[in-house]
């Protein structure tokens, strides 16, 4: 028997509106120590309404206490493409990989806790390469990931720009384009089709369905004053979507180029550019006296323009990438996602432990990894680092379960 310095559990399953509140919490208390938001918009947002179907929701308790948290979705099975002209949050596609992104709270850190979530993910990963955002590229969090196994892999860069006394170039459109503002309940389709084509090889962009784009209609943030929408014979050819956040450490409210897309049919004719400075004349109209933008560091095509309208970097959030494993295929490896808790050993060619009626007592959960016994004709999970406390071996049924 091995203790725990630090008695913990880990969780999974749907929050509950109570446990949301309580990451919701755990998040401003991160960001208030690091300066920096630990979650993307997309996560706090299914914290918020609910996780999507293939998502996984963390939760490590101390005690009676949220310690930590971690979310990971689904993989993406898209393809590698080139960069879209204008695009102010370019990526690649995945290539079957998660994505995940985790929190410690800052009174329970440097007690395991983080390196314990990272074991959960890929646990919950199944062999599925994982890509892990840490926002602001703090050093904490980039020895984590290394320690783990995970390589830089990718880098957003956050841009900002202060208007000040300085002009701003007139939009110059291509002909026969014209320029009007989102139409709530009428545009929906047509935004998407086109931000589906401009975004075809950026899954965190391209994937986007109606409920994903109601749920950001319905924040209080949403105005569709500035979301410019670019037509050309009755067609949506390319948009920039404007946001205002509130104020900040500097005190004052900030815009957002919150995202600009152009189909690629029209792409290489100045339509980003266009609409960029459209919705920047937008913002500085508002009376707003910066801007940010998140830009990948490797669009080189998208900085070098963002860099001629007054841009600058500001800060860097890093991707840290960990291949998958060549994990043997056998049946019923999937978790399901109606067991509580990140997942169990298995015998091979047995359905998901809750289907097979087993229960974890206090204190128990399952273990994850891999290790194999010849001898039994089974197979066990298991990580390195992980505790395992009172551990035996019960075949009911020939279904092996490690307790």
């Amino acid at each position: 028997m091995i203790g725990s310095p630090a008695p913990f559990r880990i969780s999974g399953g749907s929050l509950s509106p109570a446990q949301a509140d309580l990451v919701l919490s755990l998040a401003e208390a991160a960001q208030a120590a690091d300066g920096v938001a630990p979650l993307s918009e997309d996560v706090l947002l299914q914290v918020r309404h609910g996780s999507g179907p293939l998502a996984r929701d963390l939760l490590l308790t101390a005690g009676d206490s949220v310690a930590g948290y971690a979310h990971l979705d689904g993989p993406d099975d898209a393809q590698d493409g080139d960069a879209q002209d204008g695009d102010a949050q370019d990526g690649d596609a995945q290539d079957g990989d998660m994505s995940g992104e985790l929190v410690v709270h800052p009174e329970y850190r440097r007690r395991g806790y983080g390196t314990a979530l990272i074991s959960a993910l890929v646990s919950a990963a199944d062999g599925h390469g994982i890509r892990l955002w840490a926002h602001g590229d703090l050093a904490a969090a980039a020895a984590l990931a290394r320690s783990a196994g995970f390589v830089k892999f990718r880098a957003l860069w956050q841009m900002r720009t202060s208007f000040g006394d300085r002009a701003l170039p007139g939009p110059a459109f291509p002909a026969g384009v014209s320029v009007r503002t989102f139409r709530p309940g009428e545009d929906e389709q047509s935004w998407l089709e086109v931000n589906r084509r401009a975004f075809a090889h950026h899954p965190e962009q391209g994937s986007w369905t109606r409920e994903d784009l109601e749920l950001r209609e319905a924040e209080p943030w949403f105005d569709p004053g500035g979301f410019f929408l670019a037509e050309q014979d009755g067609h949506v050819i390319g948009f920039h979507w404007t946001k205002v956040h509130p104020a900040d450490e500097e005190g004052s409210p900030i815009g957002e180029v919150y995202v600009v897309g152009v189909d690629p049919g029209q792409q290489g004719g100045g339509l980003g550019r266009a609409l960029t400075l459209t919705g920047l004349a937008h913002l500085r109209h508002l009376g707003l006296t910066r801007v940010m933008l998140y830009v990948d560091e490797s669009n080189t095509a998208a900085v070098k323009m963002y860099t001629s309208l007054g841009f600058s970097r500001w800060s860097t959030d890093v991707m840290y990438r960990r291949p998958a494993r060549d994990l043997p295929d056998w049946p019923g490896r999937r978790i399901s996602k109606t067991c509580p808790v990140i997942r169990s050993g298995r015998a091979a060619a047995h359905p998901s432990d809750a289907k097979r009626g087993i229960k974890f007592g206090r204190r128990e959960r399952p273990v994850t990894g891999r290790d194999c016994g010849k001898h039994l004709g089974v197979e066990f999970d298991l990580v390195k680092r992980h505790i395992v406390v009172n551990t035996q071996i019960d075949l009911p049924g020939n279904c092996a379960h490690l307790r």
